[in-house]
């Protein structure tokens, strides 16, 4: 990378990385530990999506980004929310999902709908701690006193999620270390904790330097990063590193399905919407026949139509029927490319560079 010697942010500093480029866990098979390890060997952060690995699945992939890589890595884990969902609310949402069910031969209902919804957070948090992790991402929330203590006394990272100014500042106020400002352009499941998640879409030019002026730590730029004019236009709105997930999507490293990659291909900037009812929490994705088909259904809150609705997104995968599968993905999808994760980052940091350089000359006209 012609331009590495330039990246001096204070973001790149406390992260231990070469390059202002993060990649962003992306939860439910894209993250490997390949795609991770790809992003920092060269200079990048890789972020390995915890949140829905069994702990002993999330030490064993740990050790496989270590195989693969000596640089630093971040692991990032979901906050849980606690819920007491109504037999009621099961039972509708249930005979909603029963017609998907039989169109993909699955039983008519779940094997267990009593929970847990989730995996067990506490024993993730302790995988985290115990294989001291270099940087902790976290999101829906803020993380418990005594866990923010035991993984600084571990020496990790703390990176915490915001999509408004006040998450921000709540952010910073527990413990974080630094904040990933998530604009409304990006893919996948909303941050947002504080208020009503339609009042939270703001989008990345916005939210960006109006979160930088409000804080004292290094922010973090995501939301519709899809290439090097993005990464320099996040750097100039004060961001000490940009967060692209959608990027990353169809690297060969990643573990998106073969559905899901035609349907990225595919995709233009007026493919996606934002949804509520597939998982129970607001997310982005590309808009498909099971997102609209649930638009106005009144369901169960994350995690729990997260795990009604898990099994046949999966069996829609294994028969290649996007349109009932959770296909998210950012707002700049029409960017994307087959690169591999490498050399991603590389064009990434490059282009950047020439960015800068480029407006830097006008500038000096």
């Amino acid at each position: 990378m012609a331009y590495e010697g330039q990246w001096q942010t204070e973001a790149v500093g406390r992260l231990g990385i070469r390059v202002p480029i993060v990649g962003a866990p992306m939860g439910g098979g894209p993250s490997t530990p390949a795609l991770v390890a790809a992003v920092s060997e060269v200079g990048g952060l890789g972020s390995l999506a915890g949140g829905y690995l069994s702990p002993d699945r999330l030490r064993a992939d740990i050790a496989a980004v270590r195989e693969l890589t000596a640089e630093p890595f971040a692991v990032n884990l979901f906050v849980p929310t606690p819920v007491e969902p109504t037999g009621e609310a099961i039972e509708a949402a249930q005979r909603a999902l029963e017609p998907y069910r039989r169109e993909l031969e699955l039983p008519s209902r779940p094997a267990s709908t009593a929970g847990p919804w989730a995996e067990d957070f506490e024993a993730q948090l302790a995988v985290v701690i115990e294989e001291r992790v270099p940087v902790t991402s976290f999101t829906f929330g803020l993380l418990p006193e005594a866990a923010v203590a035991a993984l600084h006394d571990a020496g990790s990272l703390l990176v915490g999620t915001a999509t408004t100014v006040d998450e921000a500042r709540a952010v910073v106020a527990s413990g974080a270390d630094l904040v990933c400002a998530q604009g409304s352009e990006a893919g996948a499941h909303r941050g947002t904790f504080l208020g009503a998640a339609e009042q939270a879409l703001v989008g990345t030019l916005a939210l960006v330097p109006q979160v930088c002026d409000a804080v004292d730590v290094p922010v973090l730029a995501a939301g519709g990063i899809m290439d090097g004019r993005g990464v320099a236009a996040v750097l100039g709105l004060g961001a000490g590193a940009a967060v692209l997930g959608t990027a990353f999507l169809r690297c060969p490293e990643a573990g998106t399905s073969a559905p899901y990659r035609r349907a990225l291909t595919a995709a233009t900037e007026t493919s996606t919407a934002v949804t509520t009812t597939v998982t129970g929490r607001m997310a982005r994705g590309i808009e498909n026949r099971l997102m609209r088909d649930l638009r106005d259904l009144d369901v169960p809150p994350y995690p729990v139509m997260h795990t009604l609705t898990s099994e046949l997104r999966r069996r829609a995968a294994e028969r290649d029927e996007p349109d009932l599968m959770s296909l998210w993905c950012g707002q700049g999808i029409r960017l994307g490319t087959d690169l591999p994760a490498g050399e991603l980052v590389r064009r990434l940091a490059d282009d950047a560079a020439a960015t800068i350089a480029r407006l830097t000359k006008a500038a000096g006209r």
